[in-house]
């Protein structure tokens, strides 16, 4: 049977898939598993603007209260406000209800421990086992034990807003921005902290309406954000996702800049500041060969882990390394949050923009971003590895790798989520990498039925 929990919480179409009652559910699991036996636990909640969290929310309050743990309801905040309120708080765990770049019928239920770090898989299944009856949920407390919301004397929102602002010290006075806010929990605070710091900011996308969150905006869908830096003859535009724990750029000219430019820049400014620990940088599987290219000219120890960014940040705990993250734009910046925020890499990016002083398009075309392919080959889930130990796949994968030798490389990836095996080829040539990925998928396509 699937887990519950996939990399990033657990997800599903709300009021269907993600119940009321399955909310419920994990609100008292979570209550029981996450507390170690504190006699009155303290969990911090956040949601985006999907019109699902109102009773999602609902839902798992009733479920922690009813297990005795206090709750404090931070309301619509991006994923790493709770991350860091957590912490703040001294809270026993956090969590954020939502489903990030997906569409709004989509929600999630994503936990935080009391470090501020999402769950390692033994508490997640722990957690599950509850949900699904393999272990008993124990006695409910009785009614004078009941918990209770908690208000704290600052608004949550506004100490999160504080502290990122906090991060930057520095102004943004004399430039220009664009932000997009995806119609979602950044919509409530990133134009704020901009203009507070002194930007002439431009916001699109802070209208959220229950349903519009990601809809042809944000970091996935960057073409409007271009459009108006180009119009309003801005410095650059800034994207961030539904929960805003992704950024995405676009330079003066319109240029989309992803996660592995983003990381570059700002890893290079890290080192030159003397900040780069040990030089680590920490990237997944996915990350553009150009990368690795240029972070050999600046001796930078890339450490590569599985796609997810709660792998980044399982290998950056073990190494030491302070910047990590995925083309997605997921970037971690252990310095500041124990999660990726997309409005605290925004503020470090412009601190390396201030500190070399060209266009944005300059800097981020030091890093060349080699064309990348990639064809989903649709295989059954119980199939997806077969293609390692079949001669005649592997044959193939091997001659790519031979025709392209060091100017690029092959990558096969089966999907955590679908079933399917991804075939991703860069290189230098676009037409001879659609050819060559097509190919593979094909055949593994051909030999697992």
């Amino acid at each position: 049977m699937a887990r519950m929990f996939g990399t990033d919480g657990v997800r599903g179409v709300a009021n269907t898939e993600l119940t009321v009652e399955k909310a419920m559910a994990l609100g008292k699991a979570g209550a029981r598993v996450l507390t170690g036996g504190v006699n009155r636990p303290l969990f911090v909640i956040g949601k985006d603007t999907r019109i699902s969290g109102d009773m999602l929310e609902d839902a798992l309050c009733a479920g922690i209260m009813s297990m005795g743990g206090d709750v404090i309801k931070a309301g619509v905040i991006p994923t790493p406000g709770i991350a860091y309120l957590v912490r703040k708080y001294q809270a026993d765990a956090g969590v954020v209800i939502s489903a990030s770049h997906n569409p709004y019928p989509f929600n999630g239920i994503k936990f935080f421990n009391s470090e501020g770090l999402k769950l390692e898989d033994a508490v997640e299944d722990a957690i599950e086992d509850i949900v699904t009856g393999r272990t008993p949920a124990g006695e409910p407390v009785p009614s004078e034990g009941l918990g209770r919301v908690q208000i704290p004397p600052v608004p949550p929102l506004q100490e999160y807003k504080e502290y990122v602002k906090s991060t930057f010290g520095d102004t943004l006075e004399g430039m220009k921005i664009v932000l997009d806010c995806a119609n979602g929990a950044s919509a409530v605070a990133a134009g704020d902290i901009f203009r507070e710091l002194g930007a002439e900011t431009t916001v699109l996308a802070q209208e959220p309406d229950g349903i519009n969150i990601n809809e042809k905006c944000g970091s996935t869908h960057p073409e409007h954000l271009a459009e108006e830096v180009v119009r309003r003859k801005a410095d650059l535009g800034l994207a961030f996702d539904g929960d805003a724990d992704r950024l995405i750029a676009v330079d003066e000219k319109g240029a989309v800049i992803d996660g592995d430019r983003l990381i570059y820049m700002i890893a290079k400014y890290m080192q030159e500041q003397g900040r780069l620990k040990d030089d680590i940088v920490t990237v997944t599987v996915m990350t553009n060969v150009g990368f690795h290219r240029k972070a050999k000219d600046l001796h930078f120890h890339v450490d590569v882990t599985s796609v997810g960014d709660r792998y980044v940040l399982e290998s950056m705990l073990k190494t030491g390394g302070l910047i990590g993250g995925e083309q997605s734009g997921h970037i971690i910046l252990r310095e500041f949050s124990t999660t990726g925020d997309g409005m605290v890499a925004a503020l470090q990016l412009l601190k390396a923009y201030k500190y070399y002083g060209i266009p944005l398009s300059e800097l981020a075309g030091e890093l060349v971003i080699y064309p990348q392919v990639m064809v989903n080959a649709a295989v059954a889930n119980e199939h997806k590895e077969a293609y390692k130990n079949d001669p005649e796949i592997t044959a193939l994968i091997r001659a790519a790798e031979e025709q392209l030798q060091d100017t690029g490389r092959v990558l096969i990836r089966p999907s955590g989520t679908e079933p399917l095996v991804r075939v991703m080829l860069e290189g230098e040539n676009t037409e001879e990498l659609q050819t060559m990925a097509q190919e593979i998928a094909d055949l593994i396509e051909k030999k697992s039925k």
